[in-house]
């Protein structure tokens, strides 16, 4: 019996998946977490998006009120039925998250100082109405890259 490999596969996978997590999960006070973050790689020189998953554990509900970059200028784009526009906040309900994907809710990142690479690291920090900020490394992925697990729709 070859039953061995059988765990062996198991594991390794649980192991990967573990690993497909961003490195980028990063934790507030507050019971504010995040999680999932990366920025495709832009095609321009001044602009990219941003996407990220923040979690709300605790009872209270919040709001997203801004996000700041040393990359350069961000603001936070909702998109409904199609039309993208820019928002002064967001809410991040309590016991509840709030998904920034491609074709829904998502940083916007322009006038950047430097074109980011694959590979490299942004650095962001989101500001909140009632919670501490949360500092966040954004990996820059490939252009193309998409994620493994597709976050639940929160909000």
């Amino acid at each position: 019996m070859r039953r061995p490999a059988l765990p062996v596969a198991v594991l390794t996978g649980a192991l990967v998946l573990a690993g497909c997590g961003s490195d980028s999960g990063s934790e507030g006070g507050d019971g504010i977490t995040v999680s999932g973050a990366y920025m495709p790689q832009p095609v321009s020189d001044d602009m990219a998006a941003g996407f990220l998953t923040i979690v709300n554990d605790s009872g209270t509900k919040d709001e997203l009120t801004s996000v700041t970059s040393d990359a350069g200028e961000v603001t936070v784009h909702e998109t409904v039925g199609g039309a993208m526009e820019e928002v002064a906040r967001l809410s991040v309900p309590a016991h509840g998250r709030l998904v920034f994907k491609s074709g829904g809710n998502h940083l916007m990142f322009d006038k950047l100082k430097r074109k980011p690479e694959q590979g490299q690291k942004v650095s962001v920090e989101l500001h909140f109405a009632k919670s501490d900020p949360v500092a966040v490394k954004m990996p820059v992925k490939s252009a193309t890259y998409v994620p493994k697990t597709i976050p639940k729709t929160g909000h």
